[in-house]
């Protein structure tokens, strides 16, 4: 991080950027007249060392300063319904300064459309991408419900699958390794069974009654659906579910695979059902039904994680199962340093969180920091939801070897275990949307943070970096479907018209227009029955392309995010009920700013009759 601010000033804009070659900071007035020069000083301000200062804004709010920043007890909100709290603004008699050397002189629109121009090159040729190219790539932060980041003053962050990023395979093939051998020591026959983790995907239900897992798409009408390990038919699903909404309130029945953690035990219930089917499970296991076979699946799950037999081979050997991300920590740094207090909430214990931390942050951090130097409070074994939900006793960890004494209030730099939010929102003196929370679970992090607490949310998915470069390579296979589909609907329009001139004309009444009534029987004939083979024919191409699509991303249920061609999955609905902005990692927030707006993207209606997307003039 560079120690000085370089403050160049334009007649028409600000450029601020470091100066990594001197000690100290520096001006320079490259443009304009002397007397514009002149008054162009007024607005300098003498910006200290900025680590030191807290920041560029800390810095410049002092005595002389240029900006300032907007507090909480004066924060408005702007026209998008955002607090402007953090706001920097440039203070009233430098405003007036600027404005009579007439650097932003005429009409606003004329100014910003010379500006935005002018701002583009300059990103480009700092070599800076700028906030849209940036979100549409797989490493974008995607906006639910605006976000000023500006106003956040705390930000939260949940740990497994969320800073520590797992190797799947390895990870989650160890969860299955311990499950079944738990599962076999109980008795079931599980010898000649592998980890197959294409199996499953995040957002799929499972149908505890029925030994199903189904994809539904965002109003809960199943999509597609598998029982044990094999897919079940278009006909099969609509036979077995056309009457019947997936409900998550329904938790007797409904599972859903909220994180990348569901991934194991999703696989041993769907072999595991393949195995009930064929009567293979012993009978001295008792009447088992899907119900009862999931019950034991998480029992031998539940005994693997509380045996720490895993989580000993993980910490003992880290680079196995940990795939660390370098970026990640600067990501935070940049937040710590705008201001934000960081906070670490995760339900794994002291031991196992110190080692994992360790491992992943601390050798890409500068200047010998050490993981807890980014954090403001740890609160570790939180024991979310219930974290988020109701108070627990809190207590403080002592010492290196994870010691702990009973404690009443939250302390900044602390290291606790237990507790609950509420104690969090007194001690940092911060509440509802000032704190945005950063997990993987949709439930455990997102939704109850969000429900209970009403703080702002992110959620963490990894797999939408795959989804995002499938989609890319799928984009000529989906512009040939659409045209098919295009062309039916031209196609089936006219027949449906001819076949209403048939219908009308049995009853002897009109067509709907003088021509259509006047066709003779044989062309109405004719003209019908080519229309109906070459839809049927389109049928037979269309629909194999439509089971197609989406495979690039899994074989078996599609993209993540998608249910069918057009509508949004019953995860996506989720993440767009719950999380504000979601991303594939938390590092992704190194190509933004700590200041960065997230505006939500419009929201089309079926009747709107055109976008308003802004389009290049």
């Amino acid at each position: 991080m560079a120690d000085s601010i370089d403050f160049f000033i334009k007649p028409r804009f600000f450029i601020l950027r470091p100066n990594l070659s001197s000690s100290r900071p520096s001006f320079s007035l490259p443009i304009g007249t002397r007397r514009e020069r002149q008054r162009g000083y007024s607005l300098c301000c003498t910006v200290m060392d900025a680590k030191k200062a807290g920041g560029v804004e800390a810095a410049v709010e002092g005595e002389g300063g240029v900006f300032s920043l907007t507090p909480s007890t004066k924060s408005d909100v702007d026209y998008l319904g955002e607090s402007t709290k953090g706001d920097l603004n440039v203070k009233r008699e430098h405003l007036q300064a600027y404005v009579e050397i007439g650097a932003l002189g005429g009409p606003i629109e004329e100014i910003a459309m010379k500006e935005a121009k002018e701002a583009e090159t300059l990103l480009h040729n700092l070599g800076i991408a700028d906030a849209l190219a940036v979100r549409q790539s797989p490493r974008g932060i995607f906006c639910s419900r605006t976000l000023n980041l500006r106003s956040i003053g705390a930000i939260g962050y949940d740990m497994d699958y969320t800073l520590i990023h797992y190797n799947v395979m390895a990870w989650e093939g160890r969860a299955y390794d311990y499950g079944m051998a738990n599962l076999k020591s109980m008795g079931f026959p599980v010898d000649n069974l592998q980890f197959d983790p294409d199996l499953v995907i995040r957002g799929l239900v499972i149908d505890k009654e029925k030994g199903n897992l189904v994809k539904a798409d965002r109003f809960g009408y199943i999509k597609r659906a598998m029982h044990g390990t094999k897919m079940l038919s278009t006909q099969a699903v609509s036979e077995i579910y056309g009457r019947e909404l997936v409900d998550l309130r329904k938790e007797s029945r409904w599972e859903f695979l909220n994180t990348l953690f569901s991934v194991s035990e999703a696989v041993m219930f769907m072999q595991l059902v393949d195995k009930l089917d064929q009567g293979e499970v012993p009978a001295e296991l008792g009447p088992l039904d899907y119900k009862g076979l999931y019950k034991a699946v998480g029992k031998a799950l539940f005994r693997a994680h509380v045996e720490g037999q895993l989580k000993s081979e993980i910490m003992a050997e880290p680079e196995r199962f940990v795939e660390p991300d370098p970026e990640l920590p600067l990501a935070l740094l940049d937040q710590k340093e705008a201001g934000k207090r960081l906070l670490l909430i995760t339900n794994s214990d002291y031991h196992y969180t110190n080692k994992m931390m360790q491992y992943a942050f601390n050798k890409f951090l500068p200047n010998d920091m050490v993981w807890r130097d980014l954090f403001d409070m740890v609160i570790v074994s939180a024991r979310k939801p219930e974290f988020f939900q109701m108070p627990n006793p809190l207590y403080e960890v002592v010492t290196d070897d994870g010691l702990m004494r009973p404690c009443f209030k939250a302390s900044s730099g602390g290291l606790y275990s237990g507790g609950s939010a509420q104690m969090i929102e007194k001690s940092l003196d911060l509440q509802g949307d000032e704190i945005l929370y950063v997990g993987d679970h949709i439930f455990t992090d997102v939704s109850q943070s969000k429900v209970h607490l009403r703080w702002r949310t992110a959620l963490i998915c990894r797999e939408f970096e795959d989804e995002f470069n499938a989609i890319i390579k799928s984009r000529s296979h989906k512009s040939a479907l659409i045209k098919l589909i295009q062309q039916k609907e031209i196609v089936g329009d006219l027949f449906d018209q001819l076949r209403l001139a048939s219908q009308r004309r049995q009853h002897f009444r009109p067509a709907q227009s003088l021509e259509a009534t006047n066709m003779d029987d044989f062309e109405l004939t004719e003209s019908m029955q080519k229309l109906l083979i070459v839809m049927q024919r389109l049928d037979e191409k269309i629909a194999p392309m439509l089971e197609a699509d989406g495979e690039l991303f899994n074989k078996r249920w599609g993209y993540l995010s998608r249910a069918g061609l057009w509508d949004k999955s019953h995860l996506t609905r989720q993440i767009e009920k719950y999380a504000d902005i979601y991303t594939s990692r938390v590092s992704n927030f190194l190509y933004y700013t700590p200041f960065m707006y997230f505006r939500s993207q419009e929201q089309t209606l079926a009747h709107d009759p055109h976008s308003y997307s802004i389009v290049d003039t």
